[in-house]
Parts: structure tokens; sequence; C-alpha cells
């Protein structure tokens, strides 16, 4: 080790010796050959006004020149410091443009029942609201009071189902999509059926989304009449099981419009069709673009495990489950992920703490650049404005009684019409750019120097050059001249002395 550390000392004080000798060897300019290399570089520069200061005879002359020099050299610094300070406030600016297409892209739209479970399954299982409770914890958040009777009667049978799957019973006795439900589907004038529809779990159990997938064509022609998908559903009111003391009092479906690209969100975006009503919806399709960190907030290198497209939705259900998953070594079934499913045991002992910890150590967050989950870079929206009209008519509830063979009150309290069409034939564009590009910023700032100085990248050059020209012949005169003049002895005094004597002879 002290070897190496030798050497290395021995190959520096080498390095250095090789320098010295390369610059001793360098003649040093006299004084009058150093003042004319600046005259020189004064009279040739192309910054202006350099050579006015050294050719004018004039003193007076001579002095204005100076002073406007100056005076611009000070406000090209002053300009060019404001740029930059502004340049790395990371500026942006948005910009909206409407594109007119001759084909739209249908979204998705994603219907639930909101009634989520039949009726001969809440008299078999009748714990099962407070256990969906617990469950549906892992999308939404939420209290649960421990000492409640159904916290009671919920672990009493858990402790008596340890093979029972929520999922399970929820696909095979929550709100199904069949015959009897989906009354009528049409899209863009040709009919549809359930098997255009796919499965899907929600915070309102079974939900259908339309448009899913490969099944139907995306891209349709689209009529400024507003053609588009028209549905009829039954909601079966009879068979409702929610409790109304827990705050479910509505009748109906809900649904979420959405891009065929990212899963279904609810939460404040599901919009409602009750019964007895004809729902018409009109959407319009608004793309967003954002810059990525630090003009925005996207950062595009994320990738999604288990979507193809990243959206902040399907980001914070990754995140759930994988801190899930390394916790209790489970996957919730409403969360995506491979692994093995959660039993309503862990749902109990592990699950539940975890979401708890999960939200006081905000290990899951969504907005800024450095969050869990930023906001998306592309994302598409789909407004939507709503209109109701009492559904069916006089004429119109005869028709349907007769053809449904089911009487008018069933037909008032248990059917929902929806429409959902275009407004138009375009989609908005909003752009989050950059104020202040690179080259632009290069572009202003050769501006600044152009007009205050006249100068140019080629005159920096010619600065730098003449810079380090004098920075090299004073590395020559303190490295190696002084101190060759501090080693110079002079002749000894007893020289001097016979010198003197000699004279005096």
């Amino acid at each position: 080790m002290e070897q190496t550390e030798k050497s290395k000392v021995y190959a520096e004080n080498g390095l250095l010796e090789k320098i010295k000798l390369c610059l001793s060897k360098k003649p040093l300019l006299s004084p009058t050959e150093r003042k004319k290399f600046d005259h020189d570089f004064a009279i040739s520069t192309s910054f202006h006004g350099i050579h006015n200061i050294v050719q004018n005879q004039s003193k007076i002359r001579k002095v204005l020149w100076l002073v406007v020099v100056l005076g611009s050299v000070s406000l090209v610094t002053w300009q060019i410091y404001s740029r930059l300070l502004n340049y790395f406030t990371w500026p942006t600016t948005t910009s909206i443009e409407v594109q007119y297409v001759e084909k739209m892209e249908f979204p998705a739209v994603t219907f639930c029942n909101l009634n989520r479970f039949q009726t001969d399954a809440v008299a078999k299982f009748g714990v099962i609201f407070f256990l969906w409770h617990i469950v549906s914890k892992v999308l939404h958040l939420r209290e649960i009071t421990a000492n409640s009777t159904g916290s009671t009667e919920a672990t009493d049978f858990v402790a008596s189902h340890q093979n029972f799957s929520i999922a399970e019973f929820i696909r095979n006795k929550g709100f199904y999509l069949d015959n009897s439900t989906l009354l009528d589907c049409d899209f863009f004038g040709k009919p549809c059926s359930p098997k255009d529809f796919g499965h899907v779990f929600t915070e309102y159990g079974n939900c259908f989304t339309f448009n899913h997938g490969e099944t139907i064509q995306a891209k349709r022609k689209v009529s400024v009449s507003g053609r588009g998908l028209s549905l009829l559903f039954s909601v079966n009111q009879e068979t409702f099981t929610d409790n109304p003391g827990l705050g479910f009092v509505d009748a109906g479906i809900i649904f979420a419009i959405h891009s065929p690209k990212t899963v279904p969100q609810f939460d404040g975006l599901g919009l409602l069709s009750p019964v007895g009503m004809h729902t018409r919806v009109t959407i319009r399709q608004v793309k967003t673009v954002h810059q990525e960190y630090p003009w925005g907030e996207c950062n595009p290198n994320i990738k999604l495990q288990n979507f193809s497209n990243y959206s902040t939705s399907g980001c914070l259900k990754e995140c759930k489950a994988q801190h899930i998953k390394k916790q209790c070594g489970c996957v919730p079934f409403l969360l995506p992920g491979n692994g093995i499913e959660c039993d309503l045991q862990k749902y109990f002992n592990c699950v539940s703490p975890v979401l708890d910890h999960i939200e006081l150590k905000e290990l899951c967050t969504v907005g800024t650049h450095n969050s869990s989950c930023p906001v998306s870079c592309e994302e598409t929206e789909y407004p939507a404005t709503i209109s109701y009209s009492s559904f069916p008519s006089q004429k119109a509830l005869k028709y349907l009684s007769k053809k449904l063979n089911q009487s008018r009150k069933y037909i008032r309290e248990n059917l929902v019409k929806i429409e959902i069409n275009y407004s138009d034939l375009n989609y908005k564009i909003t752009q989050q750019q950059k104020a202040v590009s690179v080259p632009e910023l290069l572009a202003d700032l050769g501006g600044q120097l152009g007009l205050f100085c006249g100068a140019s990248l080629i005159t920096i050059i010619e600065i730098i050059e003449y810079l380090f020209t004098n920075f090299y012949w004073i590395c020559i005169f303190f490295l190696l001249k002084i101190p060759e003049m501090t080693q110079w002895t002079p002749p000894p005094q007893n020289h001097l002395g016979n010198k003197n004597r000699i004279e005096e002879c």
C-alpha cells in the first residue's frame, strides 16, 4: 500500500517537473511585446467599441467610449442575468387547440347497480355488508368502528368460515348482466349484448365495462346528430338488499366514462341515472399533456406493471397492492397484481392495519413529481353534460308493459334509460409547454450580446483566447522566472574589497 502511494507521488512530481521544463523553454515576452499584443487584440477584436478607446487620440473621446463600453457591458450583464434567472424558474405556457376529425374513439363506459347484492345472498349471510365495508377499504380508506355489533358478528363469521372467498361470493351473488337486466343495447345503430361487456370489480361490487377491449371496434364515424350508445337497464329494485341505515338510499345505475386504456374511477366521477328517468349524456373528448419535472409534475419514466397506460388511479392501486403483498403475503382481489388472494382473516388481521399505516405515513400519495403517483404526462377525459326526462311516456309505458310482460308499476320503478354520445366531431388538446426552450434561450442571449456589444460566439472565443494567453504568461513568470530571480546570489563581498583596493592603488 505504501509503495503504491509512493509511486503515485513520484508520478505526480515527475509530471510537474515535465510541465515546468516545458514552460521554462518558452520565452518570456518583454513589456514592449506584451503591450503590442494587448494593442493588437484591442484593434482587431470583434467586440465593438474597444478599438475606439485605443485608437482615438483625444482623451475626451477615449473617456466617452470607455463609458459607452462599460455601460453596454453592464446592461448586457444585467439582461443575461435576468434571462437566466427567468429560465431557471422553469416557466410554462398553456396552449389550447381544437382538432376536427372524421372518426372519434368512443370511450369505455363502466356500469354498476347501486344495489350490490342479491336478496338470497343477504338472507344467507347477513353480515356481508360489514365484510364488504372492510374489503372495499382497499379502494377508499375509511374508519371502521371496532366495538360495533357488526364487528362481533364479522369476527364470528370469519372464525366459522375459514375457506370463504369474498371475491367468489361477490361475483356469484352480486349484480349480474344478462338479458333480464340489460333489456336493450344499441351502439351506433347496431345491436349489442351482455357479451360486449367486460367484468370488473369496483367499490360497487360487480360492474361491467362497455368498449373495454377488442370486442367492440373503438373508432366509428360520429355524426353531429349525436348517435352513440343507447342502453335500457332493469335494476330489479324488489331484490334490493342495501341497508338504508348505512346510507344506501338510491335506486338506479351509476356509471363512469373513461378511456379504454385506464381503470374506472367512481370516487367523485361517477354519474347517476335514477329509475324512471331517461338520462342523456353528451360528452366531449379533452386530451391534456403535462410537462415533466422541473417544468411540470409528471414523470414519464414511471411504468405500471399491471396496466398498459399510466394513470394516477392505477398507480395508487398498484402502490397499495405492493405494500400489502410485502407485509401480508397476499393481494386483495380488488387490487391488481399476481399472488395469493387475501382471505377474510388476512383482511382483519393484516390488510386493514397496513392500509391504516399507508394512510398515516403517506406511503401512497398523488400529485407532485416526488410523490408515489405523480400526475400522468398524457390523459384523456370526457367532460359530460347531462339532461334528464321522465321515462317512459304514457304511450311508451303501455308499449313496454306489453313487450316485457311486466306491470306498469314495475316499469316505472325499475327501468333506466341511458344514452351517451359525442356533442361534435372534434376534440380539444390542452398542452402545457415550455415557455423558454434552450434554443430560444441561446437566441435571446445572443441577441442581447449583439444589441449592446455587437458580440457573438466568435467574440467570446476571442476573449477566452486572450485571457488564456495572458494566464499562460503569468504562469511562466510566477512559477519559473521569479524562483530563478530569488535563487540568484550576488558576488562575495571580499571580491569587491579587493577591487576597491586595486583601484586605490
